[in-house]
């Protein structure tokens, strides 16, 4: 089975996408998107709320809140890799 990489940084980029760097260097776009089919994931429609995500301690997953999160594994597994040219980069 492969290792999945912690999260170093996310950030929140274009409608409803993450760019995810992991600690092995890799960064994917994680299209949020097709979340909201789930009502659990409905606060994200606000961009404000959705600007907030953080990476949780240690790296296992991101979170919004409490109640609203994803993992590494989900983070990895549906993210895209991202090309040189794809012009996305982290701000910080």
């Amino acid at each position: 089975m492969e290792k999945i990489p912690k999260i170093k940084a996310v950030q929140a980029v274009g409608e409803m996408r993450l760019l995810v760097m992991f600690d092995n260097g890799v960064e994917r776009i994680y299209d949020c998107g097709s979340l909201f089919s789930r009502p659990q994931f409905q606060l994200l429609a606000n961009p404000a709320f959705f600007n907030a995500v953080r990476v949780d301690p240690g790296g296992y997953g991101i979170s919004w809140s409490d109640e609203i999160d994803l993992s590494e594994y989900e983070l990895w597994t549906h993210g895209k890799v991202i090309g040189v040219d794809i012009g996305v980069k982290f701000d910080g």
